[in-house]
């Protein structure tokens, strides 16, 4: 009895480590557990799912997988990515192995496309065309604390123009994408990618100006397992709007969401998802060069929200002249166009109650210009968390990448470590101070003797929080290529309570 029950409490620590499982309990009659401290350990396992990134037979898609150093002394695991099957939103799917109308190979499901070895280090792997199937991986061990994956897609002509990046998500039953749109000039899908072994439903809610888009057709989505399913937002709705807010939800099971945009003149792009709704929201860094910037938010509850707009810059805040507020009436998406804001300096948006108080909660991103006429190009940026502890960019270059820190409270110190490279090169790191209510842009650190793509990794070391994004630049023939991530915490490590258990109830 007694080795039994050690094992028992054995394996409720290791869930715990994984999971957050917050008390152990001991059989037996009159056992006690006294709850001491609560500590943070390394997660044990981690899943991130990537959306297909073809729809043009030009795209060029780099996938960068890292997990930084120092996360965990466990055990080496492994962390994999590997090709999901393809399916419609009718919830068909395509059979592994076999060949399309046009004679292709259609994807292997479970055939890995991307391994990472060792923690510190990225591993690349790349993708040609329209074919290139969604992505679900898992990562376990030491590679699992902080697991983060980029997928960089470049087509250079065609309605899907762009430079369109995207951090790979983890899976969850609930999304907030303000700045989706069903206009005639855009053609913007949602991505919904299942993990696991048993189909997910989906239902898809889309909010326009005037309230809830109706729609017949957004309900009861089935994903099937291990696959992805591509839903084209304009055909859940007879209502074109230029801002909607799109609502995604599970009934069972639980997917990846994120949403493509394309524009006839601006390009396309990936929107990920906003921060959960809360009264205060942070929007960090807008390129110097922005020539547009639209501002879209949503208040999902019952009341309205009126919002203070500032623009943190390199010397303070700053209130955009006549958006200096902004109204939005529950349950209805409010889109203002904030113009080049930044006038040749790069910020971030800070949205605070107007009242001062807690305020209502709400969801937002911008949509950001750059560039003019036919070299025009987009990108969004949602609201996004602090980075915590730590947050990670997968994907830098030797060139085009600008990180840029805002500390919308408090004066705050960030460690910025560059990694060595995929092929080559080494660790760098550099301390950066920024001042409260500012926003720093920097040209982040090179690893020494770069060879391949690297990885930014930002941790906080005092003062805060601090909230952080990475654009990355490629420029092609007069058009400004760019595509921003945000940055948040990755979740490396969870809160798991102490314990003292009293094993003497457990003699015979």
């Amino acid at each position: 009895m007694k080795s039994t029950s050690l094992s028992l409490i054995a394996g409720a620590a290791a869930l715990a480590a994984v999971t957050g499982f917050a008390a152990l309990t001991a059989p037996g009659d009159g056992g006690t557990t006294a709850a001491k401290a609560a500590t943070r350990l390394p997660v044990e396992r981690s899943s991130l799912l990537c959306p297909a990134p073809g729809l043009s037979d030009l795209a060029e898609t780099t996938y960068t997988s890292f997990t930084p150093a120092g996360g965990s002394g466990g055990e080496a695991g492994a962390a994999e990515l590997m090709q999901s099957m393809s399916a419609t939103a009718d919830g068909t799917t395509a059979e592994a192995g076999k060949k399309d109308e046009k004679g292709k190979k259609k994807a292997d499901p479970g055939k890995p496309v991307v391994s990472l070895k060792e923690p510190g280090k990225p591993a690349t792997a790349e993708a040609s065309g329209a074919d290139a199937p969604a992505l679900v991986g898992t990562a376990t061990g030491r590679l699992a604390p902080g697991w983060t994956t980029q997928q960089t897609t470049t087509v250079e002509a065609g309605g899907a123009r762009g430079l369109l990046g995207v951090s790979c998500t983890g899976p969850d039953t609930d999304f907030w994408f303000p700045a989706a749109s069903t206009a005639k000039s855009r053609e913007d899908y949602v991505h919904l990618t299942n993990p696991d072994d048993t189909a997910a439903v989906a239902d898809i809610e889309l909010y326009g100006p005037d309230g809830t888009l109706k729609s017949d057709v957004g309900e009861g989505i089935t994903v099937p397992a291990r696959s992805s399913v591509p839903v084209l937002i304009s055909t859940l709705t007879s209502k074109a709007a230029e801002d909607v807010t799109v609502h995604v939800t599970t009934r069972t099971g639980r997917v990846g969401a994120v949403v493509r945009t394309a524009d006839e003149e601006t390009g396309s792009d990936w929107l990920a998802a906003s921060a959960d709704p809360a009264g205060t929201l942070v929007l960090p860094g807008i390129p110097a060069d922005a020539t547009s910037v639209r501002l879209v938010a949503f208040a999902p509850g019952e009341g309205d929200a009126d919002l203070k707009v500032k623009l943190l810059g390199k010397n303070g805040a700053i209130s955009p002249a006549g958006h200096e507020e902004l109204h939005v009436k529950s349950r209805m998406t409010a889109g203002v166009d904030l113009k080049d804001i930044t006038r040749g300096e790069g910020g971030s948006l800070l949205l605070t109650p107007a009242d001062g108080g807690k305020g209502t909660p709400v969801v937002a991103a911008l949509r950001v210009v750059r560039g003019k006429g036919d070299g025009q190009e987009v990108g969004y940026i949602p609201a996004t968390g602090p980075v915590g502890a730590q947050a990670t960019a997968a994907d830098n270059r030797a060139k085009g990448s600008t990180l840029s820190l805002t500390a919308p409270g408090a004066t705050a110190t960030v460690k910025v470590i560059a990694s060595g490279g995929s092929e080559g090169g080494e660790q760098t790191a550099k301390t950066y101070t920024v001042k409260g209510g500012t926003t720093l842009a920097v040209t982040p650190p090179v690893p020494a003797g770069l060879k391949g793509g690297y990885a930014l990794t930002v941790r906080t070391e005092s003062g805060g929080p601090v909230h952080a994004a990475r654009t990355l630049s490629l420029p092609r023939d007069g058009v400004q290529m760019f595509t921003v991530q945000t940055l948040s915490d990755d979740g490396g490590t969870v809160e798991v309570p102490a314990v003292e258990q009293d094993l003497s109830v457990l003699d015979d």
